[in-house]
């Protein structure tokens, strides 16, 4: 048996998580069955007395004020939501829809309404450049991979480039991890090892690619030798900006200056600035590193003494930190990457300002001050939410000035306290005023480059921030992902995906925050900054949604919206805006939790439907709902699939995404596989 599919058997037993047992090994190493990285003794969750604080002071902040900026040279972003005025009650959303059905986690389909159709725009292997090979999957090489289209693309983005009429676009993608055991068949995982490692290391990192179509209402092709086409591969070289850029804490034996990273690892979600770059954040780090595994920050960060189940460390040094000169490898990976998708000549930036966790993605707006605010979501269990203020202010058309904006600010954690004291029990039973709500504050880890945690230095505190958070008594989250402000209201939505170690063991109880006890489904929280400020320093917060499936759990919460009228939902992860206001959530790991594919979903936030969740598409068996962009005008949704027939093999593949055959079978001899993909759904017509 290979080493790839042998990583695998520990976990075939595994149902805790929100994933896959596959997915778990591959994507974060298993973290959901390894120790608690955070082990800080935080007051959990400080609840007050009850009635101190009255759900009117909480929600009823005014957001006047707050400035919202639509991408400036770069045409419309992501939700094409940006400078909008926020949507009136009532409002009914441009995009149309019956929502469909739930489909059972054992169905390979990609599922639409009725009057939409699907297709892919691009594909794991899609070559991009004019001396791309053809993609050959009996036959893969590295350098082939380089010019190809990487795989298991996450956060994505299409952002129109002017003076085209709509009719060219560019798409950013990253690329978080990939899974060997399906991409190769056994023999060759077998009797060339090397080889498939040097393939997966080429199948990570970014992809930029040029898009075109006939009209704005048709669908988009990828364009194949477009000058814009660009990979970011291991070897890519990353210009650290920040405080820590140069701290003795970043040098190694290749780069003794500290100032320039090869590669990046495990991106996740990310952002698009309001000046068009593209922002990606690095998560699941930890396991691409042999470490000693003995101090206190890397075991905090979850490093540890194993061989990795991709053993890069037997092909380059750097990922065996134990070697002489590498020991700072690792701290070099969970930071936010900042990319010009513009400018295929660009050197990519990691910001230490912003902080090194396991970073979801970052999300910018601008306050009214002119200042770039940027939230970022720690995706472990117990871990914390974050938010960055520029020490610089956003100028109008100045792209140059406004891409310094990230690396030079004041770094923030979130104290939440809630108003239901003793009332929180474990269940998700609704505290007796009705609501989960309190107050919260951002205490400081970095103010006017001042590090404000005793006994540690700006780079310490950048470079071990988990550490930093747990010093000023942060709270313990249920995994935050994607933490997105909405462009028009103003309010911070953070998603918080799953936790099912929550008040297991020693581990901390729920709080009114956090309600659930082994909390499967997860849960969003609506945050409100002190005054409409998003550099205010306190905020009002409340939940919008604990999910889950109404007819099986009693306890999920949907503002109020009557349980029996909304899709069931499980593990929110990504999230979009729609430019009538209206949220849309990806999923990610509702197959463990209630029986059913992941999908997209549409969210009501105001007026006397809020809390209202319709099910627009559900992906394949085993895939992720990645990156959804809804460009509703146009009645538009993209959404990225990843890992799909996670759980299959390259012998006998779970999915056969998105390669389907139409009235019959594959030819004899004819080889097949699932393949990760971003999609455009559009109204039938215009997808034939």
């Amino acid at each position: 048996m290979s080493e790839n599919r042998r990583l695998l058997l520990p976990m075939l037993d595994h149902v805790r998580g929100k994933r896959s047992a596959v997915t778990c090994a591959l994507k974060c190493d298993n973290a959901c069955l390894g120790e608690v990285c955070n082990t800080s003794d935080n007051g959990y969750f400080r609840d007050i007395a009850a009635g101190a604080i009255s759900r009117r002071s909480a929600l009823g902040l005014g957001l006047a004020g707050a400035l919202t900026l639509a991408f400036t040279g770069t045409g419309a972003g992501r939700s094409e939501a940006a400078g909008l005025a926020p949507a009136a009650k009532g409002v009914t959303s441009k995009l149309d829809f019956t929502p469909i059905s739930p489909v059972h986690f054992t169905v390979d389909e990609f599922t639409v309404p009725s009057g939409y159709s699907w297709t892919p725009i691009i594909r794991w292997g899609d070559p991009l450049f004019n001396d791309s090979p053809a993609f050959d999957i009996a036959d893969q090489t590295e350098a082939a991979q380089a010019r190809q289209f990487g795989y298991n693309n996450d956060y994505t983005d299409i952002i129109r480039i002017d003076g085209e009429n709509g009719r060219r676009a560019v798409l950013f993608t990253n690329h978080e991890y990939t899974n060997e055991g399906i991409m190769f068949p056994k023999a060759q995982l077998d009797a060339d090892p090397a080889r498939v490692r040097a393939v997966a290391r080429a199948a990570h990192g970014l992809s930029v690619v040029e898009l075109t179509r006939r009209d704005k209402n048709s669908a988009w092709t990828y364009v194949k030798g477009a000058p814009l086409n660009r990979r970011f591969l291991i070897d890519t070289e990353y210009q650290l900006t920040g405080p820590a850029a140069g701290s003795a804490l970043l040098k190694t034996a290749a780069d003794p200056t500290g100032r320039t990273v090869k590669g990046t690892l495990g991106n996740c979600s990310g952002g698009t600035t309001p000046w068009g770059t593209i922002l990606s954040g690095e998560e699941n780090f930890n396991g691409y590193f042999r470490s000693a595994g003995t101090t206190a920050a890397q075991k905090r960060y979850g490093l540890s003494d194993k061989a990795t189940g991709r053993g890069w460390e037997l092909d380059d040094l750097r990922f065996d930190t134990r070697t002489a000169g590498y020991e700072n490898e690792e701290n070099r990976f969970g930071w936010v990457v900042e990319v010009d998708p513009m400018d295929p000549t660009s050197t990519p930036k990691k910001h230490t300002s912003l902080g090194r966790f396991k970073h979801e993605g970052a999300n910018v707006r601008i306050a009214a001050n002119g200042k770039a605010v940027a939230y970022s979501g720690d995706d472990e269990r117990f871990d914390y939410l974050y938010k960055f203020v520029s020490k610089d202010t956003y100028r109008e058309g100045d792209r140059a000035h406004n891409m310094t904006l990230l690396s030079e600010g004041d770094l923030y954690v979130a104290k939440f306290t809630g108003n239901s004291a003793g009332e929180i029990d474990g269940s998700g039973a609704l505290p007796s005023d009705g609501a989960f709500d309190g107050r919260g504050e951002w205490l400081p880890l970095v103010v006017g480059g001042a590090s404000a945690v005793p006994g540690m230095t700006v780079e310490e505190v950048l470079v071990f921030t988990r550490l930093a958070a747990d010093k000023v008594g942060a709270t313990k989250m249920d995994r935050c992902e994607d933490v997105e402000p909405h462009p028009t209201s103003g309010k911070v939505y953070v998603v918080c995906t799953n936790n099912s170690n929550r008040g297991k063991g020693t581990n901390a109880l729920a709080d009114e925050v956090n309600p659930r006890t082994a909390n499967r489904d997860g849960h969003i929280i609506e945050i409100t900054e002190d005054g409409g400020d998003q550099t205010a320093t306190a905020f009002g917060w409340n939940l919008l949604l604990v999910a889950g499936d109404p007819a099986k759990n009693k306890t999920a919460y949907f503002a109020g919206y009557p349980t029996d009228k909304v899709s069931p939902i499980s593990c929110p992860d990504n999230v979009a805006f729609d430019s009538s206001g209206y949220m849309w959530l990806a999923t990610d790991g509702a197959p463990s939790s209630i029986g059913y594919n992941d999908g997209l979903f549409r969210v009501t936030l105001e007026g006397p439907e809020r809390g209202k969740v319709e099910q627009f598409l559900s992906v394949p068996r085993d895939a992720e709902t990645c990156g959804p962009i809804v460009h509703d005008a146009e009645r538009h949704v993209y959404v990225s699939v990843q890992h799909p027939g996670e759980e299959g093999t390259f012998e006998e593949p779970h999915s056969l995404f998105p390669d389907y055959v139409k009235g019959g079978t594959p030819a004899a001899g004819q080889v097949r596989a699932p393949r990760p993909a971003v999609v455009q759904v559009l109204p039938a017509p215009h997808a034939k």
